[in-house]
């Protein structure tokens, strides 16, 4: 997949067939547009390019906003070339290019710049200053400047009736089953494994302590968790904890996983956790002994819901 981070920088001889969106999560709605630009690219001269928008344009249009990502930009780009896309535009997105009124968007950007020979859009797109523009605006605009608008149908949403608040809402909740369900994957976090308290190695429950440097990357509710990573090429499953450590009066919240039969130095890697199970909210106890037996409870449970599936 080639990546450019400008309209601007986008250039191809060959005529696109495209799709725009914040496509945050790349969940199972998404995937629908997606494949559908990748299908009508299939047996013909043409590439399929994706437009995309960093940062959010909620975070740039609405004062304080603050709105958590499903995925950062590095995990959509991921998330993106898994299911084929040839081309990602990730753009900038400012005041400056909110202003852009429709008509000019679609002459410059989608015309003259990625010579569009079709695009696929969801019903509800609107686009352009103010988002005043819809789809019956695009399908004008098709006919004037010469290239096709599919759109696909309300039928076609609703029977994967699904969207990225959803997902964040039931993520924070801790429901991973219907979060990784709409998703069409279990839900992620990437982050370097950085150096904790180590209080886990005195209790036999040794961790790696998870740092997300990006802020507006959205983290489950608190609680203890059943997860899976990709260590050096082997899936690795264990249970992760997420919150403030109440039992040893921790002051800010850390992301800690524990490994199962694995004993290997991770400090500096890049490691991505997939969250696979909610087992329980986060809890104090009364002593690290109470704690270990805790965990210990957790570890069973995590073994025996990891047998069953």
């Amino acid at each position: 997949m080639k990546i450019f981070h400008s309209i601007n920088d986008f250039s191809s001889t060959k005529k696109t067939i495209l799709t725009l969106g914040t496509f945050d999560g790349v969940h199972i709605g998404h995937k629908k547009i997606l494949e559908r630009v990748i299908q009508k690219t299939k047996n013909e001269n043409y590439e399929s390019l994706v437009l995309t928008f960093f940062p959010h344009p909620r975070m740039v249009l609405q004062e304080h906003s603050d709105i958590k990502l499903l995925n950062t930009i590095d995990e959509k780009i991921d998330l993106l070339e898994q299911i084929g896309i040839e081309n990602l535009v990730i753009h900038p997105f400012d005041e400056t290019f909110s202003r852009l009124t429709a008509e000019d968007f679609v002459r410059t950007v989608l015309v003259d710049r990625f010579h569009i020979q079709k695009i696929i859009i969801g019903y509800d797109h609107r686009f352009g200053r103010n988002r005043t523009a819809n789809i019956d605006d695009l399908i004008a605009f098709g006919k004037q400047y010469d290239f096709e608008v599919e759109q696909i149908s309300v039928q076609e949403i609703n029977d994967i009736s699904v969207s990225s608040t959803k997902i964040r809402k039931a993520l924070l909740e801790g429901d991973m089953a219907l979060a990784n369900n709409y998703l069409g994957y279990d839900y992620f976090l990437t982050g370097i494994i950085i150096k904790g308290k180590q209080l886990g190695r005195t209790i036999n429950f040794p961790t790696a302590n998870l740092k997300i440097e990006e802020n507006y990357k959205l983290i489950p509710q608190n609680g203890v968790y059943i997860v899976k990573s990709t260590i050096n090429q082997k899936t690795v499953f264990g249970m992760m904890n997420i919150g403030f450590n109440p039992t040893v009066d921790g002051e800010s919240q850390s992301i800690e996983i524990h490994y199962f039969d694995f004993n290997e130095d991770l400090y500096n890697q890049k490691i991505r956790v997939s969250i696979l199970h909610r087992i329980r909210s986060e809890q104090k106890f009364e002593s690290v002994a109470l704690l270990k037996e805790q965990l210990e409870k957790d570890k069973k449970t995590a073994i025996a819901y990891l047998n069953k599936i």
